[in-house]
């Protein structure tokens, strides 16, 4: 008799934070779900508690990593420049009507790493491209919608390549249920307390009225203008629809949105980004009036290339957002190879879009008024880490007074 590698019961906890703190979950109100079929065990437990919660109906959209290396071994040429719009006009159309959206991650980081590198960044764009009406719909956070993660296994073997899978498994979903706050008798009231502390993060951020960052540390030393108006968040936050969600579980971080011209300087990265299933590691680059002019990597460079040629907010940053280096995803000395987990590790930037809620009274701007307050538009939207132990951060206020906001990675 074999033993399970994940604790059921803290599924169950997982499913209920998921739909109750991470959407918010409105009665009547519609979900869509997109997850990895080895999420399966998760996928069923979200749809039992959102329909607890009152839901409509709860709609699975799932994806096989079979399927997709299927397309790379076998597809035509063209097949890479294609992507199913279909389906995200449709999800567009639900999230007008009302829907909620959750996504479930865990296909494994890596997957796409013996692939033509070419043939992904150009089926990365037309997904891209044909994703743009319903990410507008998040990224203007329209909806309530948020992300949470399974200890697939796949992903386990990645993050513990020298373990048998089921120990792999079981030590992927342990960091998993601590990080997203699941493992004590009362995770709802865990989760209340921890957006409380995010949130007088940001009221004192907001309440500073910054110009700008400044981020120096090993091989960087950045000045990130923020955009005109701007605005700080972190935890929970209330989407248009009036719904207060946490689109992220878990979330160690407060951000904002960079002015898109305004940033200068050089930056490396502290730790590796997983894009498209390859490893960029070593990342180096320079800004000079809001534009990435030279960059460098290590390893996966052409990838880095690529993302950086998608559009040309690429270049452009979209966030900024800081986390300390006491953060427990930090502390875990892991990298999971995704964003959802690795972004809450440390201080990060994102390359390209802007989330319009980030700006004073956002809901009411339109695109014009973003853009012209600073906000960076693009298809894409790709987080990655530049702080860490010896990072250094001050804000910069309009009359030139320097305020200390981080010494060695940790909040003055």
């Amino acid at each position: 008799m074999t033993t399970n590698p994940i604790d059921p019961r803290q599924l169950d906890r997982l499913a209920d934070v998921a739909v109750r703190i991470g959407l918010n979950l409105q009665p009547g109100q519609d979900l869509v779900l997109t997850a990895p079929v080895a999420a399966l065990p998760l996928v069923r437990r979200v749809a039992a508690a959102a329909y607890r919660a009152g839901a409509g109906v709860v709609t699975p959209i799932l994806g096989d990593e079979e399927v997709t290396l299927a397309r790379y071994r076998h597809a035509t040429d063209a097949s890479f420049d294609r992507a199913p719009g279909w389906l995200y006009q449709g999800m567009a159309q639900a999230f007008a009507e009302g829907a909620a959206r959750m996504a479930i991650v865990g296909d494994d980081p890596m997957m796409l790493a013996e692939q033509d590198p070419d043939k992904a960044a150009r089926a990365g764009k037309a997904n891209a491209l044909a994703y743009q009406p319903a990410l507008e719909k998040i990224a203007n956070f329209e909806i309530n919608w948020s992300i949470v993660s399974y200890p697939t296994p796949a992903w386990a073997r990645r993050v513990f390549p020298d373990l048998p899978e089921d120990a792999a498994v079981a030590r992927l979903a342990e960091a998993i249920f601590s990080a997203s706050r699941v493992t004590g008798d009362d995770p709802v009231g865990a989760w209340q307390a921890h957006n409380a502390g995010l949130q007088r993060r940001t009221r004192w951020l907001n309440d500073q009225r910054f110009s700008a960052l400044h981020f120096t540390g090993p091989g960087t030393d950045l000045t990130v203008g923020l955009a005109d108006d701007h605005a700080w968040h972190g935890g929970a936050s209330e989407a248009r629809n009036g719904v207060v969600c946490n689109p992220n579980i878990p979330t160690e971080e407060v951000f904002t949105t960079p002015h898109a011209q305004r940033v200068e300087g050089y930056v490396r990265a502290s730790k590796p980004l997983s894009h498209q299933g390859s490893l960029i590691d070593g990342i180096e680059v320079r800004f000079e009036g809001g534009r990435i002019t030279e960059a460098r990597a290590t390893k996966g460079e052409a990838v880095l290339q690529r993302l950086l040629d998608t559009d040309e907010g690429a270049r452009r940053l979209g966030e900024v957002a800081l986390v300390p280096h006491s953060s427990p995803i930090s502390q875990s000395g892991l990298l999971f190879y995704n964003t959802l987990y690795d972004e809450n590790a440390a201080s990060h930037i994102a390359l390209g879009q802007c989330y319009s809620k980030c700006f004073t009274n956002g809901e009411t701007l339109s695109k014009e008024q973003i853009g012209a307050r600073g906000g960076n538009t693009s298809m894409i939207h790709v987080d990655w880490m530049i702080g860490g132990a010896e990072t250094d951060i001050d804000g910069l206020t309009a009359d030139g007074t320097v305020v200390p906001v981080f010494r060695r990675g940790e909040w003055v």
